[in-house]
């Protein structure tokens, strides 16, 4: 993370929060009413440094140009991806994150469309449970993230779970055809 005077740190809390990948994520009523509509259109890594630099607008963000293009080259290297939802072709709401193995480390999320960002994340647990994923970092917990069922668990936890899935051989993307 960026801090103020520019310098990159790196945190590992204690407790870590997560977003059940399984049947302990929880849709809120109201987004399975915004999802019946499909208002949004959802698209993966189309705009992965859009999204990152919309992350990054707001007061206090920890997101400055070295950590944008360190995701970037992580994006290019296959590692980082971008979960979007559009509306009308513009790019109205999004997360980003890492891959390893089974676990997907999100990083931020925006949205300039109201529940723009609540359908990105839901698209984003659906791919990583279709894909085998079982581990959705989010680090912190929010209220936001709380009502999707984010919880916080131990470092000892949250160790154990990462060594059972860092090795899983699951793929975030569609394999290309042959």
């Amino acid at each position: 993370m960026a801090e103020p005077d520019g310098q990159v740190s790196w945190y590992s809390p204690d407790p870590r929060a997560i977003i059940p990948v399984d049947d302990g994520f929880h849709l809120p009523h109201g987004l399975r009413r915004v999802l019946q509509k499909g208002r949004f259109e959802i698209r993966v890594n189309a705009g992965f440094e859009a999204v990152m630099r919309a992350c990054a607008e707001r007061d206090e963000t920890w997101i400055n140009e070295e950590i944008i293009a360190s995701y970037v080259n992580l994006h290019r290297l296959g590692h980082a991806h971008s979960v979007e939802a559009w509306l009308d072709g513009r790019l109205a709401g999004g997360l980003y994150g890492v891959t390893l193995g089974g676990a997907f480390f999100g990083e931020s999320m925006f949205h300039t469309v109201t529940d723009a960002s609540k359908v990105a994340l839901h698209a984003l647990v659906m791919r990583l449970r279709a894909r085998g994923f079982t581990l959705l970092d989010t680090q912190w917990i929010t209220p936001h993230l709380a009502t999707f069922g984010a919880r916080e668990i131990s470092r000892r936890e949250y160790t154990r779970r990462l060594r059972a899935c860092v090795d899983a051989p699951c793929e975030f993307l569609d394999a290309p055809p042959e």
